[in-house]
């Protein structure tokens, strides 16, 4: 089950590099590409994230992991005959 990406990870790579190297604001940046300034915003955060800058959001990395671990729970709980499970 996968989510399709409104905006291909090539022009989110490019639109964040934009943004870093061109000190420009967020806000141009995004027009001058035609994509959601909001969008553009939470790729920066992410971006910061992802290279330390930030400490108040997960890593990609993290997040992939917390994914994987809640996969994890849900099928144990199905698996969990007559015990209790996990509720999320």
């Amino acid at each position: 089950m996968s989510t399709q990406k409104r905006y291909p990870e090539e022009l989110r790579e490019r639109a964040v590099r934009l943004v870093f190297e061109s000190g420009r604001p967020i806000a141009q940046v995004a027009k001058d590409l035609g994509v959601g300034p909001e969008s553009l915003r939470s790729w920066v955060r992410q971006a910061e994230a992802d290279t330390g800058e930030r400490a108040d959001r997960l890593t990609s990395g993290e997040r992939e992991e917390l994914k994987h671990l809640r996969g994890e729970i849900k099928e144990a709980s199905r698996n969990n005959i007559g015990g209790v499970g996990w509720v999320m």
